[in-house]
């Protein structure tokens, strides 16, 4: 493909997992952006992708509008903080975003390669495991001990149920802060610098069209 013709190239603002791949070697240039926690990116990522959490995006929304005028694809664990982080980045007044579809999870599934390193539970998981928990000490209190216990259980699924309603999740945004979500090697300022400049993400970039100069450091 000429570079005139991949400027003309339409890309979908929700892109499979397949096409993703196929458009990674085609367009060299396009940007995946991973707004997941930094713990998660850390655990398994999609080669040469750049990790901005979406907890931090707003604040470096403006510039990665003024700098980069590649395609962007966002990649987030089953698609909803990429949707979020697609809002955030289209008030900058960002053009050309788009969202791969199922996240990381449909990477996954769908069998293509990616880059691990340490395990650690996804966020999705971790709000599971509180609310699950929350309600289970909550209902078990209310019998062995006060019915007002009750209370615990019925907020937290009144909580569930606005977090489906508005797509968002005030557990998950208060789990992201966490240290255990946070590696201490995590600089989300090279991070930015390197997505404006095209360097690769880490130590090994995708492999083809990643432009030389240092690494910023894997959050």
């Amino acid at each position: 493909m000429s570079e005139r013709e991949a400027t003309l190239e339409s890309i979908a603002p929700v892109i499979r997992p397949e096409e993703l791949e196929a458009l990674l070697v085609r367009r060299p240039e396009v940007r995946l952006l991973d707004v997941r926690t930094a713990g998660e990116y850390e655990t398994l990522h999609i080669r040469g992708a750049y990790n901005v959490p979406l907890d931090t995006l707003g604040e470096h929304a403006a510039e990665i509008r003024a700098h980069v005028d590649e395609p962007v694809v966002l990649v987030c664990q089953s698609g909803g903080r990429a949707r979020k982080a697609e809002e955030a980045l289209k008030t900058a007044g960002m053009p050309n975003l788009h969202v791969l579809d199922g996240g990381m999870s449909g990477w996954v599934a769908a069998g293509k390669a990616v880059q691990r390193g340490r395990e650690r539970w996804t966020l999705e998981r971790q709000v599971r495991l509180v609310a699950g928990a929350l309600v289970a000490v909550g209902g078990a209190l209310a019998v062995v001990a006060n019915p007002l216990y009750g209370l615990i259980p019925t907020l937290v699924g009144g909580g569930l149920v606005t977090a489906a309603l508005t797509d968002t999740c005030a557990m998950g945004m208060v789990l992201a802060k966490l240290p255990y979500n946070r590696p201490a090697t995590c600089d989300v300022e090279a991070m930015v610098r390197a997505l404006r400049s095209g360097a690769a993400p880490s130590r090994a970039g995708r492999g083809v069209g990643v432009q030389p100069g240092p690494a910023a450091p894997a959050c």
